[in-house]
């Protein structure tokens, strides 16, 4: 099957098992005969090639160069991350962008309105679930990304919660694929670029930090490319969704590249806990104990 898993036990148990792979070195990151020959780009040259958050605000994303762009901060409420000598602040989404349908813009409104009245935001990250697509490559903030590419297959690995991705090479997506947290991935080769074509895709995560919504309608692009001499990889990535946007939009992400970074084991899973008291989490529990 070519869909990501579509429940939360059997996910995490993929991720158990990427993040051991991972670990144990190379034994996903032999590369194909071609890689050696420069055919394809090789976005892991090594066991232990990491890759990292490189923009101006952690890992928000940057707009194109031209045309419709991703939402981004109130430009009366910049957003300022830790770290940069000044008090943090939470996101305020801009909601003037022109991307948006009704419906998108009255919910996030009611999301702006709560941090506003100071409440906490949180997103897939906060409650350990998965981040969905583009959202798996915004939400790393600090962590890694890591690359292990086979002629078949090209597994990305999140070091946030050690979360998977598996793109197929060369192979058309199914005819109706069930809609699923990360979607249904595939990919080719375009010269120094692996361009990834991922639908099947739930609607139960954000595409970005500023918790734009989306519907199981969307269908994303991201075309991976290694620039200024291999030390710094670039996505640029289009959202095309009818059913939340007015129109397709592209953005870029960007990262710079780390040696000698090995993963790091992170465990974080779904609780009980509504957090603060306003935001449930729809986790069952047992009235009362098994034994």
């Amino acid at each position: 099957m070519l869909r990501s898993t579509d429940t939360a036990p059997k996910f995490l148990l993929a991720a158990g098992v990427l993040a051991g792979l991972a670990c144990a070195g190379a034994a996903l990151s032999p590369a194909p005969a071609a890689e050696a020959s420069g055919a394809v780009p090789s976005f892991a040259p090594d066991s232990s090639t990491a890759w990292i958050p490189d923009r101006p605000t952690g890992d928000d994303f940057l707009p194109p160069a031209s045309g419709p762009g991703p939402v981004m901060s109130a430009k009366d409420r910049p957003y300022v991350p830790n770290g940069r000598g000044a008090q943090p602040t939470y996101r305020i989404a801009d909601l003037s962008n022109p991307i948006l349908r009704p419906w998108a813009i009255e919910k996030m409104k009611k999301a702006n309105d709560e941090v506003l009245a100071g409440k906490v935001p949180y997103i897939t990250r906060e409650r350990c679930w998965p981040a969905g697509v583009p959202g798996f490559t915004v939400y790393t903030r600090v962590q890694a990304l890591y690359f292990y590419q086979t002629p078949t297959k090209v597994t990305l690995i999140s070091e946030l919660n050690q979360w998977p991705r598996h793109i197929y090479l060369n192979v058309p997506h199914s005819k109706d694929p069930k809609p699923s947290w990360h979607g249904e991935s595939v990919g080719r080769y375009e010269g120094d670029e692996l361009v990834v074509d991922t639908i099947g895709l739930n609607d139960k995560t954000f595409v970005d930090n500023y918790r734009t919504p989306h519907t199981d309608r969307i269908h994303v692009v991201e075309r991976f490319k290694l620039i200024e001499g291999g030390k710094t990889l670039q996505a640029v990535v289009t959202v095309d969704d009818p059913g939340a946007f007015n129109m397709p939009w592209s953005a870029i992400q960007r990262w710079r590249r780390v040696s000698d970074r090995s993963i790091s084991e992170m465990i974080c899973a779904e609780n009980n806990f509504s957090f603060f008291n306003y935001v449930v989490v729809p986790i069952p529990q047992a009235d009362k104990a098994d034994f």
